[in-house]
């Protein structure tokens, strides 16, 4: 139990508070689900491999994975194993083309040079001839001029129909990056000092025993990509406190690639629905096609998310069926799941029952509201002592779906936080959901009930280590009661308002739920700071405007506590898979805060009508990522036109006239054709005229994008940002 009485993942070791990784296995069951440490899923280092201790590395794919190049690429570009394109140049020829046309000039060239030499072609020795004196002839001078006009005119022939031909640009394109790429030969510590099976960081900080047990463990199939990660992650701990040296060497050698384990003690999950590279922690979603209107870099290669690109928050719009869940928020929850055991991030899913957002044993703390089965409760309030903050939360759950409940968000943030801080200054606790209501609806037993325990607090004489401002507090809260009863009897008081939205979560079936007593296990977005996975099942079929509410709860006190959190090292984020009715004007300003604390939102959406008018444009400019997939309507497809922008574009005008140019002959030679085939002759003009146009506009979004494809435009944390792409989903 943490200190608030919450339950969070275990910590170790003495200095938990900025450890991201944890050199001891957990004393106690986690509270997670458990299944066997051992990878279940098509990871890289699968227990195919197992039992090749002593393997050729192209005999073990997990050796080949680590040893794939991933080479910098623009953001998005799925780097393992790609090839850069090469540049783009508007007058390329084909391969195909370039090698003919070389391979045509060579063989004109050999036939010219054959009529030269043999005599059919004469006229090449006219300079000779010219040049020489009739005292040379049958002399040593002339057989040396003869063969020095020789080899010029060899040259000559080279230089033209190497042009014609282009050889330079076939030596470029083709011999030269063939030449470049073979390498001398290395020496095994050159060879040991740029192959990563040898771990040659640790090998240079004098860990040389410790990089043969992993090294060993890689090649013979006992280690997986998560294990890297994770072990890369406490190697980067180790270089930033170097302190901590003799507890990773010790834990590398007594639990080899399980060393430096996540709480939970897992080392993968269980299956695994998406391909992954956690080197560069990225998830592939799709593949660019190669489409005059995709950037040329992308074209082609695969298109990936990853945690460098989410902290700027992305928004998904896709009516289709899952098709949001099934190709954005399932494989970027994957990916995450994948991190957070690898101590890289803590995250939180929430969805309705049966989306696909993973199996239960993928997550660590599984809660589902409404179902009496459920192991976890969720904290009401976030895991916050502050009143006025536990206020401005339920508030903006309360009242930040619709636009007409946004102008009483003040007077609610003060009216709860009038009622949650007197039952705290009288109870140590906040209220629960049942006792809230009450007090919202003016309740005369439950305030009387309040009141008084109220002014004992205040009256009371402090016990021995008890907190010697409580009284003074609950004098404070008496002021802010009698405040709050004034309002009551005054029209149009949001208390009543407060009570009717917050009964959604009065009902018998929330009976077990968010308890404030700490009699349940909680979860708080204050444990975030530790490699959490958390999914939390919302009731939307059976109580769906319950589940919006808890949706806006979640999300403001995901982005409350995120920027919070002391230790930032872990990327978190928050998966909304059905983001419908969350977006408010405060909950949009807090999204576009979070990059700064290396957390991010990832939003899905059916429609854009699901957001109310006034933040759709800041929504999509307040997240850094936009991906608008098969089915939007062109009512959506105008927002993501104008978040997208115009560029400046080369546009081709042709206009057709009737010819009347010519003389007699010619004009009747058109009338005779006119008067054969029934057309006129027309002459034709093209005007080129740089104009500027839409990326991609409303109507192609909504009418001429393929099935089962997306237009996707991302940004990084750092600002770097690309024009859409358009992505192919199934490869």
């Amino acid at each position: 139990m943490g200190e608030d009485g919450r339950r969070g993942p275990r910590k170790s070791g003495p200095e938990h508070g900025d450890r991201p990784w944890h050199p001891a296995r957990p004393t106690q069951p986690p509270i997670g689900p458990a299944v066997p440490p051992q990878s279940r899923g098509a990871a890289p280092g699968a227990a195919a491999g197992a039992g090749q201790g002593g393997t050729e590395a192209w005999e073990n794919p997990f050796v080949r994975w680590m040893r794939t190049p991933r080479p910098e690429a623009g953001p998005g570009i799925w780097r393992f194993g790609h090839v850069p394109r090469p540049p783009d140049e508007a007058d390329r020829m084909s391969d195909r083309q370039l090698l003919g046309g070389a391979a045509l000039a060579l063989i004109s060239g050999l036939i010219v040079w054959s009529l030269c030499w043999n005599g059919v072609i004469t006229i090449w020795l006219w300079p000779l001839d010219w040049v020489t004196l009739d005292a040379w002839r049958d002399t040593g001078a002339m057989v040396a001029a003869g063969y020095l006009y020789y080899g010029l005119f060899i040259l000559l022939l080279v230089y033209v129909f190497g042009r014609i031909g282009r050889w330079r640009e076939v030596w470029t394109r083709f011999l030269e990056p063939v030449l470049s790429s073979q390498q001398p030969d290395r020496t095994q510590e050159d060879a040991e000092a740029e192959d990563p099976v040898a771990w040659p960081e640790l090998r240079a900080a004098g860990l040389v025993g410790e990089a043969e047990v992993l090294g060993g463990a890689a090649r013979g199939g006992g280690m997986n990509d998560v294990d890297l990660a994770r072990i890369a992650r406490a190697w980067e701990s180790v270089r930033a406190r170097p302190e901590r040296l003799r507890a990773f060497a010790d834990s590398v050698r007594r639990d080899g690639p399980a060393a430096c384990p996540h709480p939970s003690g897992l080392r993968d999950i269980g299956r695994r629905a998406y391909r992954h590279d956690l080197v560069t922690g990225q998830v592939r979603i799709g593949a660019a096609p190669d489409d005059k209107r995709n950037p040329y870099a992308y074209r082609g290669g695969g298109i990936a998310l990853e945690p460098a690109l989410l902290g700027t928050g992305l928004l998904a719009v896709g009516p289709a069926g899952n098709v949001v869940s099934d190709r954005v928020t399932g494989p970027v929850a994957e990916l995450l799941c994948l991190q957070a055991l690898a101590g890289q991030a803590a995250v939180v899913v929430v969805g309705a029952a049966g989306a696909p957002l993973g199996d239960d044993d993928a997550y660590d703390v599984v809660i589902r509201i409404a179902d009496p089965s459920s192991p976890h409760d969720l904290d009401l309030y976030g895991g916050t002592a502050d009143p006025d903050e536990a206020a401005a939360l339920l508030a903006e759950a309360l009242l930040g779906g619709d636009e007409a409940d946004w102008a009483h968000a003040r007077p609610a943030v003060t009216a709860l936080g009038q009622l949650i801080g007197a039952y705290q200054s009288a109870y140590g606790a906040f209220p629960g959901v049942a006792e809230l209501r009450g007090l919202l609806d003016g309740d005369r037993a439950a305030l009387a009930a309040l009141r008084r325990d109220c002014t004992a607090v205040a009256e009371g004489t402090p016990e021995d280590g008890a907190d010697p401002f409580a009284a003074d507090r609950a004098a404070a809260a008496l002021r802010e009661l009698d405040a709050r009863e004034r309002q009551l009897s005054r029209p149009g008081d949001v208390g009543a308002l407060l009570a009717g939205r917050l009964a959604v979560l009065d009902r018998p079936v929330f009976a077990r739920f968010f308890d404030t007593r700490g009699r349940g296990r909680q979860f708080s977005m204050r444990a975030l700071e530790h490699p959490m996975r958390v999914r939390i099942v919302l009731p939307e079929r059976t109580h769906a405007e319950a589940s919006r509410v808890l949706a806006r709860l979640l999300l403001a006190q995901f982005t409350a506590a995120a920027p919070a959190r002391s230790d930032r090292s872990l990327f978190a984020a928050l998966v909304l898979d059905d983001a419908a009715r969350t977006a408010s004007p405060e909950s949009v300003r807090a999204i576009g805060r979070l990059r700064a604390a290396h957390a991010g939102v990832i939003l899905g959406l059916r429609g854009l009508d699901d957001v109310a008018e006034p933040v759709r444009g800041p929504l999509l400019a307040a997240v850094g990522c936009r991906m608008a997939l098969t089915g939007v309507s062109t009512w959506d497809g105008r927002h993501f036109a104008e978040a997208w922008g115009a560029e400046w574009v080369e546009a081709e005008d042709v206009t057709h006239v009737p010819d009347v140019s010519g003389g007699l002959i010619r004009k009747l030679l058109r009338w005779v054709r006119q008067v054969f085939t029934g057309t006129k002759a027309m002459s034709r003009s093209v005007t080129v005229r740089t104009v500027e146009r839409e990326r991609w506009s409303a109507s192609e979004l909504a009418n001429t994008l393929p099935p089962g494809h997306a237009v996707l435009s991302v940004t990084t944390v750092d600002g770097e940002r690309t024009p859409p792409v358009l992505v192919d989903l199934h490869h």
